[in-house]
């Protein structure tokens, strides 16, 4: 099931903020003119989902319309239209892999192919552990160092078949792995290595 399809979903019958959550929610509200308090509807879904184990159900939505004094269509409607927010359950982990051209045109075939076979599962499916949830994601903004993915909210770059299997097992094992390039090499300086400010003196 898409992590974006609602329409099957077993929906809980309510939702509320944690105090703590609650109280961070009014912070945000806090931010915005007063009148203007419909402008955290994006931070307030955000705070929702992550409370909920990163999916976002209609009930949530209509809390924060509540909270905010909007119409709950208003907060369906961003809800839907931003693939950021999980409209049906997900895996403890999310893989969003990067499919656009610069990904595409640097193996994002083959990695895809790559957690497809490792993981059992299609993009739009999770395992049946309910580890592992993979979807295709548009372009995500790394594209220098690509292909990549954001595996809930980090990215992991110069991905290759044999390093983003090696990438979905230490998340199995509940271990954290290194954000960032996966080849070595330092943020996005070329493949190669630098080729400027080599003989920069550190301040």
């Amino acid at each position: 099931m898409s992590a974006n399809n609602s329409s099957s979903v077993r929906q809980p019958e309510s939702f509320a903020f944690t105090p703590e959550n609650l109280a961070q929610a009014r912070k945000i509200i806090a931010r915005y003119p007063a009148g203007k308090q419909a402008s955290a509807v994006m931070p307030l879904l955000t705070l929702a989902q992550k409370q909920n184990d990163n999916w976002l159900p209609r009930a949530a939505m209509d809390v924060v319309a509540e909270i905010l004094g909007m119409a709950p269509i208003r907060v369906y409607e961003v809800a839907t239209f931003y693939t950021m927010y999980n409209l049906a359950p997900v895996g403890k982990y999310l893989v969003e892999l990067c499919t656009t051209t610069p990904c595409w045109l640097k193996g994002s075939d083959e990695v895809v192919k790559a957690c497809e076979k490792h993981l059992g599962v299609k993009f739009g499916e999770t395992t049946s552990d309910g580890k592992f949830t993979l979807q295709e994601a548009e372009c995500l903004g790394a594209c220098v160092n690509a292909p990549m993915a954001q595996i809930n909210d980090t990215f992991y770059e110069d991905l290759t078949p044999e390093n983003v299997t090696k990438l979905l097992d230490t998340l199995a094992r509940g271990e954290t792995p290194k954000a960032g390039p996966q080849s070595g090499r330092r943020s996005s300086e070329p493949a190669s290595g630098a080729t400027t400010l080599k003989n920069r003196k550190s301040a």
